[in-house]
């Protein structure tokens, strides 16, 4: 019992940390755009949306022989060209994450140390020395922290929340647009902040023995994000109202906005750390090649964009979210319907859990995550 309960706990803290990096600071942003209750829709709807594709992708990994990473699944079941496509997502997620924190960063610090965003540009710089530096050196002690930053940044956001709540005018919550289509501005950016599917085949492997309490973290790591989330985003839109700025930890003051420069570098080091690895361990590539696909290349991305000043903090997240989550989410959806007519002894064994729900309600799910890859590039 205690070491399922063990397990369980350490299952649960991989799957918030990963949900749990640095999208959140776009979320009272782009929800002061739309309106607080429309917002708050997106906020529970995306969490019930991830926290279904999570029990789908749990339910293939029970009935799989062996410890796969998602294109591993994916490749058993739907083939080659659908693990290529699951490949693509993982590295457009990333790309996007890492380009989204050379923007903020830059901002961030900038505000920070000189008052202003003026020098957003030469910050970046500095941090992309400083974050290349880390991943090309690969510092174990970094690497082994993610658990530990989770903590601290749900500890500190929480302390912010409650400490800005009480400052708040609440007829700043009554806000909602009049346009439709900023209605759904939310979707991508509360996506990606909510994803967590790459933790799952980590989650595998701690819960090994102890399966059946694989569900239950699922379902506790999708609550805890979703109720950060909400305190966070009442607080500074509250705070701020429709002045709230894209990092949303700038409209509180300097001294809290050295929680985004933390929690986006946290999470730039991890995502730096597991391309570098993808590209060195699964596809092949020497470490240097490796090293500087992972970090030069993202980088290069960031300069195009700011240079012809094609996107910004939060249409990249935005941008992110929808497709690399969409495109995740579907090929998981499309991998447990084929792993359940799959009979194959030498892949099968039987789950601890099946996910009992219409089956309309997974094509509903595909057609949603379809129709937000959509949105982000029309509108």
């Amino acid at each position: 019992m205690k070491k399922r309960k063990i397990a369980l706990l350490e299952a649960i803290a991989t799957i918030t940390g990963t949900a749990v990096g640095a999208g959140f600071l776009g979320i009272p942003y782009v929800v002061a755009k739309s309106g607080f209750l429309i917002g708050v829709l997106h906020l529970i709807f995306l969490a019930l949306m991830v926290l279904l594709t999570n029990l789908c992708l749990a339910e293939v990994m029970l009935r799989t022989k062996g410890i796969h990473q998602i294109p591993g699944y994916i490749k058993i079941y739907l083939g080659k060209k659908a693990k290529a496509l699951m490949v693509f997502a993982i590295i457009f997620g990333i790309y996007s994450a890492l380009v989204a924190y050379f923007i903020g960063e830059g901002q961030v610090l900038s505000y920070v140390l000189t008052g202003s965003t003026k020098y957003s540009l030469a910050f970046s710089f500095i941090f992309f020395l400083v974050f290349s530096t880390i991943v090309f050196f690969g510092i174990k002690a970094l690497e082994k922290s993610e658990t530990i930053a989770m903590f601290i940044v749900i500890g500190v956001t929480l302390i912010l929340t409650f400490a800005f709540l009480p400052k708040g005018d609440f007829e700043n919550l009554a806000y909602v647009s009049k346009n439709p289509i900023e209605w759904f501005l939310p979707y991508g950016v509360i996506l990606f902040s909510f994803l967590s599917f790459s933790a799952l085949p980590e989650v595998r492997q701690e819960v090994l023995g102890n399966e059946k309490v694989l569900k239950k973290a699922v379902i506790i790591a999708a609550i805890i994000p979703l109720i950060l989330y909400l305190l966070f985003t009442t607080s500074i839109l509250a705070f701020s109202g429709k002045q709230t700025p894209e990092i949303s930890t700038i409209a509180l003051g300097k001294i809290p906005s050295l929680l985004a420069i933390f929690t986006m570098f946290t999470a730039s080091i991890a995502l730096g750390n597991a391309i570098r690895d993808m590209y060195h361990f699964d596809l092949k590539l020497k470490k240097v090649y490796a090293f500087l696909i992972s970090t030069f290349f993202p980088f290069l991305l960031f300069l195009l964009l700011v240079k012809f000043n094609l996107s910004s903090f939060i249409k990249v997240l935005e941008v992110g979210g929808a497709v690399s989550g969409g495109l995740t989410g579907i090929l998981i959806i499309l991998t447990l319907l084929k792993a359940r007519k799959t009979k194959l002894r030498m892949f099968t064994r039987k789950p601890e859990f099946t996910l009992k729900i219409p089956k309309f309600i997974y094509f509903l799910l595909m057609i949603i995550y379809l129709l937000g890859i959509v949105y982000v590039f029309i509108f």
